[in-house]
């Protein structure tokens, strides 16, 4: 039976009487947990939750709020960093955590048709289930929905093989601001029939369409690997010992993080796989089907060692011991997650990361004297992830402050390096300030002039990416 609003509003007894299947909820507990993301910063105050169960109801739910002019803001699993999901501002949220379902696997096409609140996951389990995989993979599987993952085109841990989730989306169904539903490439492998919307879509945080179905491509399940950990001695071998592997190796993936990130993972129950402490390490996995590639692996320790690049290795012998070196890339961000860390997700091209990093690192030191400040990232697809911890004692507003100012510095380098402030969180909240520093005027323009063809009364997801 669905959920009558409790709260007097003419609007959401229209919407209801319009919709008598459909969930609403307006307790104060509801309002909160839906009307925010990971970021923590907005009070949540929406102006009621609407769970729908259908494209259909999606449909009429944007022609409602488009009628009563109320905006919407969408809602996946809500574990976004940049405040994409935030309703601070008595939005409609439109929670898809019902549409969670698979909805069609097409053998010759190696494809899935999914509801946009399936968590990634249930996504990659269905895909095993008829012996193909979903690659797209990061820590937050379990609780981000496919949803999500399409509106900010999220990378994650194995980007370097399989790229970013748009490389994997063959179809989506769209809801636009007008309550136009759209159905864009139909899975299509060829299609050079006008503008690819579908593309326009992904990526764009839920400002141009609500996405009520994805078809997904799914793919071969990767040959048997292995996980390498190096204990590095010096920044400047990051990029010495990414070349050697990439040259001798099949990589999957390719990750760092310092000894700071090291130290709160394992405080968070990870074993350390090292007697001595080196300033920074790498995570990397790669195949290892037959001998010659177990044999390559040992043969790239053995050279980066005696180039001085690394201080200690350790191989994966097992799953569950590549699983625990894994730990201590992916546990990073629950370790850090009760300390409320103020994040920032950047990119730059991969042959600018030493330089870029020599300027990031001066830059820390001079502005963040007495923070903890957390690196980690993808050396391989050139994404920076940079975790600043609240010191003890520091009131919220004033660290935020800090944190603001030394962004703004860190978008003006980036503008130097030709960079990007977001990588894959999006830009939300929380970076629409620093938009002009990746963007040129005349492409926001173009943007601009995008989302009013899609959302002409600027009501999808509104004030995210740039103001409507």
């Amino acid at each position: 039976m669905a959920y009558l609003p409790t709260m007097t509003d003419a609007r959401l007894a229209d919407l209801a009487a319009r919709l008598p299947a459909l969930t609403l909820r307006t307790d104060a507990a509801d309002l909160e947990h839906y009307g925010r993301d990971w970021t923590r910063r907005w009070t949540p105050a929406p102006l009621a939750i609407a769970l729908p169960s259908n494209a259909d109801e999606v449909v009429a739910i944007v022609r409602w709020a488009r009628e009563h002019r109320v905006a919407i803001v969408p809602s996946g699993g809500r574990t976004g960093l940049s405040g994409g999901a935030v309703a601070a501002n008595g939005e409609i949220v439109v929670s898809f955590e019902r549409m969670n379902k698979v909805l069609a696997f097409d053998a010759a096409d190696r494809t899935l048709t999914v509801q946009p609140g399936l968590p990634l996951e249930a996504l990659q389990r269905a895909a095993r289930e008829h012996g193909l995989i979903y690659p797209v993979d990061f820590a937050a599987r379990g609780s981000c929905a496919i949803g999500g993952n399409i509106a900010t085109n999220a990378g994650g841990i194995r980007v370097i093989r399989y790229g970013n989730t748009r490389e994997w989306i063959a179809g989506l169904k769209v809801v636009t601001g007008t309550g136009e539903l759209l159905d864009l490439n139909r899975g299509l492998v060829k299609n050079s029939s006008g503008y690819d919307l579908r593309h326009l879509v992904i990526g764009s945080e839920g400002t141009l369409g609500l996405v009520v179905e994805a078809t997904v491509r799914l793919t071969d399940p990767p040959p048997a690997s292995n996980v390498m950990v190096f204990a590095l001695p010096a920044m400047d071998a990051l990029m010495q010992v990414f070349e050697a592997c990439r040259r001798r190796l099949v990589l999957s993936a390719f990750e760092f993080f310092t000894d700071r990130a090291l130290r709160h993972v394992v405080a968070h129950g990870a074993q350390d796989p090292f007697a001595q402490v080196s300033p920074f390490y790498v995570v990397t996995e790669f195949d290892a089907a037959d001998e010659a590639q177990q044999t390559a692996a040992l043969e790239v320790f053995e050279y980066c060692a005696e180039q001085g690049w690394v201080d200690d290795g350790v191989i994966s012998q097992s799953d569950a011991q590549a699983a625990a070196l894994w730990r201590l890339r992916e546990g990073i961000t629950e370790s850090l997650a009760p300390h409320r860390p103020y994040k920032n997700d950047i990119s730059v091209r991969i042959g600018a990361i030493p330089a870029f990093m020599r300027e990031m690192e001066a830059l820390f030191s001079r502005e963040y004297p007495h923070f903890d400040v957390v690196w980690f990232g993808h050396i391989g697809d050139g994404n920076l992830h940079i975790n600043v911890v609240r010191p003890a004692g520091m009131a919220d507003d004033a660290f935020v402050t800090q944190c603001e100012h030394v962004t703004a510095a860190l978008s003006d380098t980036l503008a130097r390096f030709g960079g990007s402030i977001s990588a894959e969180h999006g830009i939300g909240l929380v970076k629409k300030k620093y938009l002009e520093g990746t963007r040129s005027a005349a492409e926001i323009a173009i943007m601009r002039g995008i989302k009013g063809v899609l959302d002409p009364d600027g009501l999808l997801n509104p004030g995210k990416v740039f103001e409507s």
